[in-house]
């Protein structure tokens, strides 16, 4: 399951009740070599064991079974002549890679596996880096570690805001903030001055501002400039934006510059919490979710904005090697017809979608916060879905996208898993 791996981040963190995140068929085939072949490792190294197929080495180490295609293998040498080490980047034409190739010899010690190619060249791999690096490794492993909340999780975890000049300023309260973002999904940074030009720099702090058909930073009130019920002052159900995106915007910016009235508090839920609940209770009904594209469409004629989007995707993407949840693409007010799946499936969709929507409205999956001046919100808009109640008089808020690609570029420069 995608979501329970994460003990070794949270050591060390404040109490939190969360859930912690975290097909190569083969057959016997000729043997090329001697059977299976154990090498002896010293006392405190995991077992090693390998054996020599037609077309890939079968290579045990510790509790990891790899089976790894010779074509590979030899493809991602990282010899000198290989592998620029300076640049990161493969020097090996891949295209010259005979793709029936077979090593001459093989050895394995404690910590290395040694293969001799026809032409000569020796390819050393570090055990370790082979059991990170396998398909096999990648399937335990989780991209980006997470805590699943609801509003009770949430609250109790207690996490705070980063204070502004903290969040500027200081490598610690920027990683602090990143952290906190990365394994719940949204953060709040404190005594900003409510400006669209202060809100800009503290954007621009962790990711490069994503410009749109919006434009850069935008202002955002009831006056229904836009042609978005987003501008007005009705109540918004949960979604997520851009979903008319190919490529959905990653990250939301949200400051409350100016509110006089009643009501517009904002309403926050963990997408990926609830598609966990659905994976655990209906597994199918994920599965589909997962693989039926669909259309999502915005069209806009008001005053000089004339825009036609549309993206296509299904509502749940997941990795395939380990079905970890990477992205959901949830909005009810710009999903376009449904035409890109037969009948037959279309009716089991819906049913799949009403067991998430279920889930994504249960009242204690709904976390609610009032936004106020100088208090920023940034939201995961790949997995927190956000909406808003009704509203009395102006409110104003300004805000922004985020290329997400920017933000996680941060965060690893910050030494944090993302």
């Amino acid at each position: 399951m995608w979501c329970q791996r994460l003990v070794w981040l949270l050591q060390g963190r404040r109490r939190s009740t969360g859930r912690r995140w975290p097909w190569l068929p083969w057959g016997p085939g000729p043997i090329l070599a001697a059977p299976a072949r154990c090498h002896p490792t010293v006392p405190a190294s995991p077992h090693c064991a390998w054996q020599l197929h037609r077309d890939h080495l079968e290579l045990t180490y510790g509790s990891t079974v790899m089976r790894l295609d010779f074509v590979w293998l030899r493809d991602h040498c990282r010899s000198a002549s290989c592998y620029n080490a300076k640049t990161n980047q493969r020097s090996l034409d891949t295209a010259s890679v005979d793709l029936a190739i077979q090593p001459q010899a093989v050895r394995v010690d404690e910590t290395t596996l040694f293969l001799t190619w026809p032409d000569g060249h020796v390819t050393r791999y570090r055990l370790e880096w082979l059991v990170r690096n396998s398909y096999e490794g990648q399937k335990q492993q989780v991209m980006h570690p997470r805590i699943l909340w609801n509003a009770e999780i949430y609250q109790q975890a207690q996490i705070p805001s980063i204070d502004c000049r903290s969040f500027l300023e200081t490598d610690k309260g920027l990683k602090e903030f990143l952290q906190n973002f990365l394994l719940y999904g949204i953060a709040f940074v404190e005594n900003v001055t409510p400006t669209k030009e202060d809100t800009k720099i503290l954007a621009e702090r962790i990711s490069i501002i994503r410009e749109t058909i919006y434009g850069r930073m935008w202002y955002f009130t009831s006056d229904f400039s836009r042609g978005d019920t987003a501008y007005t002052k009705l109540a918004l159900d949960r979604h997520t934006d851009t979903t008319y995106f190919q490529e959905p915007c990653g990250i939301q910016v949200f400051h409350c510059l100016k509110h006089e009235g009643t009501g517009g508090r904002t309403l926050l839920v963990d997408g990926f919490h609830a598609a966990e609940q659905v994976l655990r209770q209906a597994p199918e009904h994920f599965e589909l979710l997962a693989k039926v594209p669909l259309k999502h469409e915005y069209v806009e004629n008001v005053g000089g904005c004339h825009n036609h989007m549309i993206g296509v995707g299904p509502v749940l993407n997941v990795y395939p090697w380990n079905n970890e949840l990477y992205l959901i693409r949830y909005n009810n007010y710009d999903r376009a017809v449904i035409n890109t799946a037969p009948h037959d499936v279309v009716r089991r969709w819906y049913h799949a979608h009403r067991a998430l929507t279920t889930e994504l409205r249960r009242p204690d999956n709904e976390l609610w916060v009032k936004l106020k001046p100088g208090k920023v919100l940034f939201v995961d808009n790949w997995r927190v879905l956000h909406g808003r109640e009704a509203f009395t008089g102006y409110r104003q808020l300004c805000g922004c996208y985020l290329t997400r690609d920017d933000m996680l570029n941060t965060a690893r420069l910050l030494g944090l898993q993302a």
